[in-house]
């Protein structure tokens, strides 16, 4: 197993984020644009793929109080630094989202979707002050720049479409090679994973100190509603994971580590795994591997489905999270693929209609079905291939998840995003 160049796929897509990744990729783009062009503009032509419009229409900004996509192109030009990537607006304190208000109110900025491009994961910002004009375009992944210009003088561009970027990162794994690397690579290569359990952690105290999104994980905490749903290890992990997403889908200043380009799949592949391995009390050894092993599943099936499509994340995400506690509990590969069997059959189909504060339900759900998926797994009990879309092979169970949303889905996007539009 080429150990090398799975480490540097875990690092390349699990990596910190602060805020939304769609609008927080416009933000970057928007900063590269403004930083080649030496000046605030006067003029910001945006322009977008569906998927990255409908993904940045109604989440929070950080720090700002306001959603969605205005200002996240004026704190990007105001106080965004191209070189810190996902958490290019970690230095947008309150002074600089006042003037980005403030900018709004007089630059021109003209945000819309771009009908042209076949591309799920692109944008282009076009930056004007007096005679200059500077480009910038992402494509394919929320980092990945392909073409930098000034005055129609090419600084930087390269050849890298989404399904480019996409099969630069697959190494043709299977699920149980995931399974083997994440069992069995020297745990010195996956010691930086708690830095993943520190912020995501860390995201959800934070939701629980303040008031974000619908406050579904703070909410779960109080007394009236735990003599509802209890106070056990699984409404831990509920409240966890969805405060973590309240918070980033609410605008707080945190940041989380994304996995795959999203920062709520890092989250539900994250902190179901710790939870449940803090609690059962396993050894750092354990838990680490169990993140190891809930990070490569998600990437793995990411690079199957795609970064944005119309099947929700959190199916992907939290699939990855009933493999690591489905190791956990003492599951071998054999149990893992009952997991990841069991979570196909039920969560496919789950659309995702943007970015938002809702999305914390929605990854309660993924996660609940998380762990309801992993006790199935350990007694044995698993979907079989006399089931809906259950195959006997766990990875064609995974292209058929990933077909369904990456082909199947292809109109329901288009009307998600007609209706979205046309409210």
């Amino acid at each position: 197993m080429n150990y090398k160049a799975i480490d540097a796929l875990l690092h390349k897509e699990v990596i910190p984020a602060i805020g939304c990744t769609e609008p927080v990729a416009v933000s970057l783009c928007v900063a590269k644009a403004c930083e080649t062009l030496g000046r605030l503009p006067e003029k910001l032509i945006v322009r977008l793929s569906p998927n990255i419009y409908k993904n940045a229409m109604g989440v929070g900004i950080p720090n700002t109080g306001m959603t969605g996509l205005p200002i996240a192109v004026a704190l990007g030009a105001i106080a965004g630094k191209s070189e810190y990537e996902l958490e290019v607006l970690k230095k947008a304190d309150e002074q600089a989202v006042e003037q980005a208000k403030q900018y709004l109110s007089h630059a021109t900025i003209d945000i819309d979707i771009d009908r042209q491009t076949n591309q799920m994961l692109y944008i282009r910002i076009e930056a004007f002050e007096g005679e200059d004009k500077a480009v910038a375009i992402i494509e394919g992944a929320h980092t990945n720049f392909t073409l930098v210009s000034l005055n129609d003088q090419i600084l930087f561009s390269v050849e890298n479409t989404e399904s480019n970027v996409e099969q630069d990162s697959t190494l043709s794994l299977t699920l149980k090679e995931v399974y083997q690397y994440a069992t069995t690579v020297p745990l010195e290569q996956i010691e930086w994973l708690k830095e993943a359990e520190k912020l995501n952690i860390a995201a959800a105290e934070v939701s629980f100190e303040g008031r974000y999104g619908h406050g579904l994980g703070r909410l779960m905490r109080h007394n009236a509603e735990r003599s509802i749903f209890g106070d056990t290890l699984f409404t831990k992990i509920l409240s966890y994971t969805s405060g973590a997403c309240d918070a980033r889908m609410g605008g707080a200043m945190v940041p989380v580590m994304s996995n795959s380009g999203s920062g709520n799949q890092g989250i539900s592949a994250t902190i179901p795994v710790v939870i449940f391995g803090r609690e059962k009390g396993v050894s750092e050894e354990k838990l680490l591997r169990a993140l190891a092993l809930s990070h490569l599943t998600v990437i793995y099936i990411k690079n199957s489905l795609g970064r944005l499509s119309a099947l929700c994340g959190c199916v992907v995400a939290a699939t990855g999270s009933s493999c690591g506690i489905t190791y956990l509990m003492g599951g071998e590969f054999e149990q893992v693929s009952y997991a990841v069997k069991n979570m196909v059959a039920n969560l496919t189909g789950m659309i995702c209609d943007g970015a938002k504060p809702s999305c914390s339900l929605k990854v309660t759900s993924g996660v609940s079905t998380a762990v309801l998926s992993a006790v199935l797994a350990i007694e044995q009990r698993y979907t079989t291939s006399l089931e809906g879309i259950i195959d006997e092979d766990v990875d064609k169970c995974i292209t058929n998840l990933t077909n369904i949303g990456r082909n199947g889905m292809r109109e329901t996007d288009k009307l998600i995003l007609d209706i979205m539009t046309t409210k």
